[in-house]
């Protein structure tokens, strides 16, 4: 009785398409809204006529899916859009590094990607005469699994997405079990889709974030083959195995190490030594040996 009756009003209880009832319009920030609506193919004249066109305004108030998506600061609407990352050693009980994000739902999923992209391993092949690099997980996978994570959780829940980097896997763990009677096999082998949350997944359909048809699991699948999705205590969790440095061809000699190295603080300037050991995966020593070394021959400086 007590799912026919939360079937039969499933619409109205869809956290996405509530009135989120203290909101504004001032609360939604217009050029991120402005650039979504020319990426999706409409005419932007103005934040009010935009919404309306989008759904995102009933009874002219403004809808939750609305400031999720386009709110200057939705983490003050809503204290459970946030991230939560972490790198732990061979368990939890060992931190190396946590950090927290609030914003937008595109800001977070972006953050999760660059959390993730720096705190695993990178490797490199030649394609000719350039140089490619090769994460040790797909980044098209985890990107998929992030998103997923994002458009599907059950956002009545308090908890955050979580990220958690381990020696050998990586975890995306998002808030509220499948949805509408999936389960774990049937996502696997079907392409099928009930989405919790059909507003928010229209809207990152339309700039081509997630696709119709439910074929996200196939496409990690098909990336990642071993990539294992389980559900715990109402958590949805999809793993990734860490094929490390040696599984995509890293060369960590000293020489090669040094220039890797540097390479990398090119373009993650601030990180701190266990951030670098964890994406070369040397010790935290080895990486302050190279890091004097390229002190010494002044090719980096400290700051602060």
């Amino acid at each position: 009785l007590e799912h026919f009756i939360l079937r039969k009003n499933q619409d109205k209880l869809r956290w996405d398409t509530e009135i989120c009832a203290k909101a504004k319009l001032k609360d939604i920030d217009e050029d991120k809204l402005d650039i979504f609506v020319k990426t999706a193919g409409l005419k932007y004249d103005s934040a009010k006529n935009s919404l309306e066109k989008l759904g995102l305004i009933k009874e002219e108030k403004i809808l939750n899916a609305a400031i999720l998506l386009f709110g200057t600061h939705p983490e003050n609407f809503f204290p459970n859009a946030k991230l939560r990352c972490a790198v732990f050693g061979e368990t939890t009980a060992t931190t190396i590094d946590m950090q927290d994000f609030a914003g937008d739902i595109f800001t977070l999923i972006e953050k999760a990607e660059r959390y993730i992209s720096e705190n695993i391993h990178i490797g490199m092949q030649l394609e000719g005469l350039r140089r490619v690099d090769v994460p040790e997980i797909d980044r098209e996978a985890f990107r998929e699994a992030i998103i997923n994570a994002f458009c599907h959780r059950d956002y009545h829940e308090f908890d955050s997405v979580n990220i958690a980097v381990f020696k050998d896997r990586l975890e995306i763990r998002s808030p509220g079990g499948l949805y509408g009677g999936l389960t774990i096999e049937k996502i696997k082998t079907e392409e099928v889709s009930k989405r919790r949350n059909e507003l928010i997944a229209d809207m990152l359909h339309r700039v081509h974030f997630v696709e119709k048809w439910g074929r996200g699991i196939k496409l990690i699948l098909a990336r990642e083959p071993t990539a294992d999705f389980k559900e715990v205590a109402g958590i949805f969790i999809t793993t990734f195995k860490r094929k490390g440095a040696a599984g995509v061809g890293v060369n960590v000699g000293v020489n090669v190490g040094v220039k890797s190295l540097l390479e990398h603080i090119n373009t993650h300037p601030g990180q701190r030594a266990v951030q670098f050991a964890g994406v070369f995966g040397v010790t935290t020593r080895t990486i302050e040996r190279w890091l004097q070394q390229l002190k010494k021959e002044g090719k980096i400086e400290f700051k602060g």
